[in-house]
């Protein structure tokens, strides 16, 4: 399994409406088109014989390489050193807009910084998953891809009029595309693919690649300049902020969980889920986020957005509750989970999954996400309107009648349903947060049962979900196994960061599952997934632990803890799911969730600081 990069060893581009992985050698090994849930056109990284990819890399045989973020900026810079000259790709993606557009560059620009230097560029891509046979036919001007469904990629050589003309030296490799170009110090050429073009290929002009190079260099600098934070680890929250810019679809405001599909939480494991959706709790994590660092157009988006489902109540009220668990980023809601079987899956692991099968859970903490994103919006001046507040008590009505009943809870288990923990807090912060807006703004609200209801959860959290034996707050009732997912119990003000209560189980959770800085989401022993096979450490969790030892008043531990976990990140501040014992990250990449949970505990550590 040598082939396969580390699943770090890649960096993140984006137009806003879908994204690309590039690894440290120069490979596109994925993007799917024309959307972030779309087939891919690149799989590479799921199966690096059938899955597709766009190489550029030196012909020399041996060569050192460095990759690096145009500051700023969603740029990519890919660096190669050789014994005979230095060059590099500069990658980037023009930014689409919030109108949904089929259109989609991925520009890739080659450049010889000193010496001479030979690139042998590739492309070969596999439509719909490596699903849909395709024909290649090359032109004057350049190349087209058509694939049997009508899908095309087209290739936009750039260049000057005086070169060689680049497109005598394409060769046509079947269904791939091959050549190699040679630069001399201080030239630059390259190409442009294009998804969803009617019109035929064009040689395009260096003076029209530096247009839309300075057009999205712009871009990016003018939107991070929005960032009120100036606080402690600042290269690492702004990275993180362009990070969930780039995951986030522009024209509704949704955030992906990840851009990625199927990379395992356990190398040669079955926990291969499709994350390129919106989880209705990740993406309400993203309000916090995106507020704390003074980003209120995209708090205002997703708030949309989210009302929009609120109203449509698309769950099936009886089962799963009015609101999904997830959605496709234009809030449809079919994500009927498949198997590519002929796809070999990275390193092995198999089966690779498309689509989510969790969709249909009951998850209960979804409610109170939603509900404290909202109050959150609230309180920085961002309003619910007459009819988002209507379709709100519409949704508390089911959770007053539903709230007391076995599910699926935070982590997705397929296990079973169980009272879990978790879920009986975040309800009691639905009714908490509600009650909170009905008086803050005079709206008409069932204010009575909604304080019954609050009460009721906090009574019945108070005595089912502490373990005397464990003198900790437990994953479920009747267990005694701790869940990290509970360190945000502080965090909602379900209990103050002093209590005892809280305090003894921060300690069990200390000596139970937090391996040094690194933390587990649950005992790895007593996996309630139903899956076979461990996991690794939880990224989210472990900067949820470090905000909640913030509250708590151990800045020490908390900071400590933080620069540790910043040493796991990936060359360019990027984090997975998960990390393995041997370091390696595991999991879908990069993942929303974790750089949402960096950027709170950034604040609120920052903040704790400043106060000492």
């Amino acid at each position: 399994m040598d082939d396969y990069p580390l699943i770090e060893n890649h960096g993140l581009l984006g137009d806003l409406q879908t994204a690309a992985l590039v690894t440290t050698d120069g490979s596109v090994d994925w993007f799917c088109a024309p959307r972030f849930d779309s087939p891919s056109v690149f799989g590479a990284l799921l199966d690096k014989d059938r899955g597709g990819h766009c190489t550029v890399r030196p012909r020399h045989p041996s060569y050192a390489t460095k990759q690096l973020y145009l500051p700023d900026t969603a740029i990519l810079v890919t660096r190669f050193m050789t014994e005979a000259g230095a060059g590099e790709v500069v990658d980037f993606m023009p930014v689409t807009g919030t109108t949904v557009t089929e259109r989609h560059r991925l520009v890739r620009m080659v450049r010889c910084v000193r010496g001479r230097m030979q690139f042998d560029i590739e492309i070969a891509p596999r439509f719909d998953y490596g699903r849909q046979p395709h024909r290649l036919h090359i032109s004057e001007r350049g190349a087209v891809f058509t694939a049997e469904g009508g899908a095309r990629l087209t290739v936009h050589p750039i260049r000057e009029p005086e070169d060689e003309r680049l497109l005598d030296l394409l060769v046509d490799r079947r269904d791939a595309l091959h050549f190699t170009l040679t630069l001399e110090a201080g030239q630059e050429r390259g190409l442009a693919l294009e998804w969803g073009a009617d019109d035929p290929p064009r040689e395009l002009r260096l003076a029209a690649y530096r247009e839309l190079f300075d057009d999205t260099v712009r871009f990016w600098r003018s939107w991070l300049h929005q960032s009120r934070y100036t606080g402690r680890w600042r290269e690492s929250v702004e990275r993180s902020a362009i990070t969930l810019k780039l995951m986030t679809f522009a024209p509704t405001g949704a955030v992906v969980a990840a851009p990625t599909a199927a990379l395992p939480e356990q190398l040669g494991g079955e926990r291969n889920w499709d994350y390129r959706f919106t989880w209705i709790r990740d993406a309400s994590f993203s309000v916090y986020a995106l507020l704390g660092l003074g980003f209120k157009d995209e708090a205002m988006a997703f708030i949309r957005w989210l009302a929009d489902r609120v109203k449509e109540r698309a769950g099936k009220d009886g089962d799963t509750g009015p609101l999904n668990i997830m959605y496709r980023v234009d809030g449809s809601s079919d994500l009927d989970e498949q198997t590519l079987g002929h796809w070999a899956g990275y390193e092995g692991s198999a089966p690779v999954r498309i689509g989510n099968g969790a969709a249909g859970q009951l998850q209960l903490d979804i409610y109170g996400e939603a509900l404290d994103s909202i109050y959150f919006a609230h309180r920085h001046g961002l309003q619910l309107g007459h009819h988002g507040w209507h379709a709100l008590l519409t949704n508390l009505e089911w959770l007053a009648d539903h709230w007391d009943q076995p599910e699926e809870g935070l982590w997705e288990t397929r296990g079973g349903r169980q009272d879990f923990t978790y879920g009986r807090v975040m309800s009691w912060v639905a009714f908490d947060r509600a009650i909170r807006l009905a008086a803050a703004n005079g709206r008409p609200a069932a204010i009575a049962r909604w304080k019954l209801a609050r009460d009721a959860c906090y009574g019945q959290v108070m005595t089912k979900g502490w373990s005397a034996g464990r003198q900790a707050f437990v994953q479920h009732y009747g267990s005694d196994v701790l869940d990290s997912s509970l360190l945000r119990m502080s965090t909602v003000g379900f209990l103050t960061p002093d209590d005892p209560m809280w305090t003894s189980t921060l300690t069990a959770m200390e000596q139970e599952l937090v391996s040094d800085s690194l933390v587990y989401r649950y005992d790895p022993g007593a996996s309630p997934d139903g899956l076979r096979g461990a996991e690794g450490t939880f990224s989210l969790c472990t900067f949820m632990y470090v905000d909640a030892l913030a509250r708590a008043g151990r800045t020490d531990r908390a900071r400590l803890v933080l620069e540790k976990m910043m040493g796991y990140a990936n060359h360019l501040g990027l984090y997975s799911e998960e990390i393995a014992p041997t370091g390696r990250q595991l999991g879908n990449f990069p993942q929303a969730f974790t750089h949402l949970a960096l950027i709170d505990a950034a604040i609120t550590l920052n903040g704790a600081l400043d106060r000492k």
